[in-house]
């Protein structure tokens, strides 16, 4: 199975070839063009699956993504369906646990016969179920900011992809006149893989790494990488720890006496749920990199802002990770619909061009990469615990997972 770095220890992940199809899924008669799993449409509704950790170290992030695919999920039953048929969600725990989320993805896909999974955080998660996904030929949309280099034909990736986050936000240092840059990060497959990358970009931009440092996911010890960013003077650091770690990293930070105003810290994992549980005192006027705020303007974000706050409570933030999910939903249905029928071949295929009037603002399925284009913002945290846009790239951005049109990153992948 995969381990926190995302390397596989020689335990199998459960294999879809030795279950049979069941005679409930086969009679449904769809999916048959590809010989995968069967999603079952013999009735009223359509099952989909909620792949998401609801308990364990990145339960911070993850519930409130589940909460928005729900809200998807009950304001497109309320029009009336997909294709005449009313969404049946069913939801798994993945447990912050790579494991369990490979087992809970093949319970969905063949025991529960959905249509359509949305779910997964980490790039460990996503990796973990990746097989499961191509082995069964069932989709997976993920909804989250990822390291690049991948593509899979039963994935949609709706969050950003290395060129629409990781990217910009590098560019973002640049032309603040940041020339060196502390990494830390969370130690498994995204991380190393992003700064792997953002060393790439440095060598080739005039900038300089002055240290990288990896901390378990998890992990609530960083008296020493802290003092370690401090000594090294860098002008800023780039952060790609993920979950509860965030909390007790800023706190060593203040602690230590550093600000945004003396040593800025980009992050690409915290939005505005990570800055109400981290504490607005110890994130105040640090950047992050991503392609939505709750502050974004636009009558579709005020809309999902409202119809959120309205169903969770007043004080609950919209984030990134949590539009991309929710966006996801809509976009599958649109695919569908386009397709006229469930069939993963045929979803797939009606997918290319496939627009939405999302909260971020518009964006497109390429049929390609099956990543879609997004407008990348750099946006700071203000004392009120929201995060406000200082940069955005205009017009969405193209996905170029494998950035192969950027010549510093050729041998990358």
């Amino acid at each position: 199975m995969l381990d926190i770095r995302g390397r596989w220890k020689g335990v199998l992940l459960p294999l879809a070839a030795i279950l049979a199809l069941s005679a409930c899924g086969s009679k449904t008669g769809e999916n048959e063009s590809t010989g995968g799993a069967v999603a079952d449409t013999s009735g009223d509704t359509v099952k989909v699956g909620l792949l998401n950790s609801l308990s364990g170290t990145m339960a911070i992030s993850e519930v409130t993504v589940r909460d928005s695919i729900r809200l998807a999920v009950e304001e497109i039953n309320a029009a009336g369906g997909v294709l005449g048929k009313k969404i049946e969600p069913i939801s798994e725990d993945g447990a912050s646990d790579w494991p369990t989320f490979a087992e809970k993805a093949e319970k969905l896909i063949r025991e529960d016969k959905v249509a359509a999974v949305f779910g997964c955080w980490t790039s460990a998660s996503r990796k973990a179920v990746k097989p499961v996904f191509e082995e069964n030929k069932a989709l997976l949309f993920y909804p989250v900011q990822y390291e690049g280099l991948e593509q899979s034909p039963y994935i949609f990736y709706t969050g950003a992809t290395t060129n629409q986050q990781i990217v910009p936000g590098l560019d973002y240092l640049k032309s603040q006149g940041k020339t060196s840059v502390y990494l830390v990060g969370s130690d498994y497959v995204f991380p190393r893989t992003a700064n792997k990358i953002i060393k790439a970009y440095a060598a080739a931009n005039g900038m300089t790494v002055l240290g990288e440092d990896y901390a378990p996911l998890g992990s609530t010890e960083f008296g020493t990488i802290v003092n370690k960013v401090k000594a090294s003077k860098a002008s800023a650091v780039f952060n790609t720890l993920n979950g509860d770690s965030n909390v007790a990293f800023f706190k060593e930070y203040k602690s230590a006496g550093l600000t945004a105003a003396t040593m800025p810290v980009v992050s690409v994992s915290i939005a505005e749920e990570e800055v109400k549980s981290i504490g607005t005192q110890y994130l105040d006027g640090q950047l992050t990199a991503w392609n939505y705020y709750q502050t974004t303007p636009g009558a579709a974000n005020d809309k999902f802002v409202k119809a959120y706050k309205a169903k969770y409570g007043q004080d609950k933030p919209t984030s990134d990770p949590m539009e991309a999910a929710y966006v996801s939903v809509y976009l599958w249905k649109a695919m569908v619909e386009k397709a006229g029928k469930f069939d993963v071949a045929a979803v797939k295929s009606a997918s290319d061009g496939v627009t939405f009037e999302a909260p971020e603002g518009l964006v497109t399925i390429d049929g390609a990469t099956q990543h879609i284009y997004k407008t990348a913002r750099i946006g700071k945290v203000g004392p009120d615990g929201l995060i406000t846009e200082v940069w955005n790239s205009g017009q969405p951005v193209k996905p170029d997972p494998y950035l192969k049109g950027y010549p510093w990153a050729t041998g990358l992948s």
